[in-house]
């Protein structure tokens, strides 16, 4: 054998030796030892008993004005909030590496789910888009399931392509082209910050599995022209844009939602007014149940309350990447990271953009907000994550 040779042999003995080292077999997996992350879900359940009280709080006047029914609300998303934990505690019991041969078969549902959406009689339009599917007893949207199928595939394309993650053709190409299909469906809706979500967390994912930056750089090079000329052709996201920059400068008509929401701040002062005592939901608010209820807790708790949930969120995102780190093998750790990623980027951009800092977005801020496939997928992403704690190191 020549020297070439035993270079050549030597590289590929120290590649295989590193996936080996990377990639625990599943059959290797250490037992749970049966007591997964308490933090995790004690924030969990503070995050979503704050969310119950305050949407009755923020819908209760509205919900009696319109449906002449002031629990409606309330009672809806205590139905989702038992599917919900009936679903987390499944989760936290099956072993997540069961989750693998999910992957492909839920990212071909997701495809099948959001061209129903598009047929008549089975996709629900409202505020209009067209983001739900009919189910009968139920309106399900589809692209909150998708933030969590893609999560799930990209975490188990990626440990398996783990060995070809620096070569664009064998490693990036396919989670690519998977992605760009399902943004685009989700655009045509249309839903243009769940779209943003999901292609970062395309980005994400591919960072932290280890794909070269310059092939990253290449791709946000690519995105970033095209989510510019998205903002530009759409009037609504432009307004919103503009609004964010000056909203007094159309006060009554797009900067009148940020507007409201600055003086619910300003009205909640450091402890607030009083549970229940909150004005600006009073028909001031749009949806203040929904994409502003972090503004009436601003309200009604003051500063501290707004502190308290952002801290909440805080300790959840810190455990979340702290089981990612500690997870059992490479797959849990980019599962954890990735469904972390969402919780994250959901709460950041919700409450950056209920107090200003960012354009406003029609996101749901996790936990918190009303709404049944929200909460749901919620409170999978946490099964999922404390299945993962369970294993870990």
């Amino acid at each position: 054998m020549n020297r070439t040779q035993k270079v050549h042999k030597s590289f590929w003995t120290d590649r295989i030796r590193e996936f080996r080292l990377k990639v625990i077999p599943m059959s290797k997996l250490p037992a749970p030892d049966k007591r997964p992350d308490v933090l995790l879900l004690i924030v969990t359940l503070i995050l979503v008993s704050v969310g119950t009280v305050m949407i009755y709080s923020s819908s209760s006047i509205m919900a009696a004005a319109r449906y002449h029914d002031g629990y409606l609300f309330l009672k809806k998303q205590l139905i989702f909030l038992v599917l919900g934990l009936a679903l987390m505690v499944f989760l936290t019991k099956v072993p997540y590496h069961y989750l693998k041969k999910a992957a492909y078969p839920l990212i071909g549902l997701s495809f099948l789910l959001l061209a129903v959406i598009f047929i008549p009689h089975f996709g629900v339009r409202a505020g209009g888009a067209r983001r739900w599917l009919n189910l009968g007893f139920i309106a399900f949207q589809v692209s909150e399931m998708v933030k969590v199928v893609i999560v799930l595939f990209l975490a188990h394309f990626l440990t398996k392509k783990m060995a070809h993650l620096r070569d664009f053709k064998k490693g990036i190409v396919v989670p690519l082209i998977v992605t760009v299909f399902l943004v685009g469906l989700i655009i045509l809706q249309p839903d243009f910050g769940t779209a943003a979500i999901i292609a970062f967390l395309l980005m994400f994912m591919l960072y932290v599995s280890g794909c070269r930056i310059l092939h990253l750089s290449a791709m946000v090079a690519a995105l970033i022209p095209v989510g510019i000329l998205f903002v530009l052709l759409a009037p609504y996201r432009l307004a919103r844009v503009t609004a964010f920059l000056n909203p007094w400068n159309d006060p009554q008509k797009t900067g009148f939602h940020i507007i409201q929401s600055l003086l619910s701040f300003g009205s909640g002062g450091a402890f607030g007014v009083g549970l229940g005592d909150g004005m600006q939901k009073l028909f001031y608010l749009p949806e203040p149940h929904t994409d502003f209820i972090i503004a009436v807790i601003a309200e009604e708790g003051g500063f501290i309350g707004v502190l308290a949930v952002i801290m909440l969120f805080a300790v959840f995102i810190i455990r979340g990447f702290m089981i990612s780190l500690k997870a059992a093998d490479r797959f849990g750790s980019l599962l954890a990271a990735g469904l972390t990623m969402i919780i994250a980027l959901e709460a950041f951009i919700n409450i950056a953009g209920v107090m200003g800092l960012v354009p406003l977005k029609g996101l749901a801020l996790p936990f918190l907000s009303y709404g049944g496939t929200s909460l749901m997928m919620s409170l999978v992403t946490v099964g999922i994550l404390l299945n993962v704690s369970s294993y870990g190191k």
